[in-house]
């Protein structure tokens, strides 16, 4: 937990950091790239815990070793 919020706020810093550079200091496509990238795999993973906490699980799909087990 303590890893996650670290990472986290990490991330958070990298993207800021990147953000006012683009900004501020340098018009560098390559930072704003860099920006961008950053800033969608951190929506990327938003939405991905935001579904996966609220949709329920598929229950259709059943895996080899259930189906094994059930046999």
């Amino acid at each position: 937990m303590i890893v996650k919020l670290i990472l986290k706020i990490g991330v958070l810093a990298i993207e800021l950091f990147l953000g006012f550079y683009s900004l501020i200091i340098s018009d560098s496509l390559l930072v704003k790239f860099l920006f961008f990238a950053f800033s969608a795999v951190i929506v990327a993973f938003a939405v991905t815990k935001i579904t996966n906490t609220l949709l329920p699980e598929d229950k259709d799909y059943i895996s080899t070793e259930q189906e094994q087990e059930n046999s």
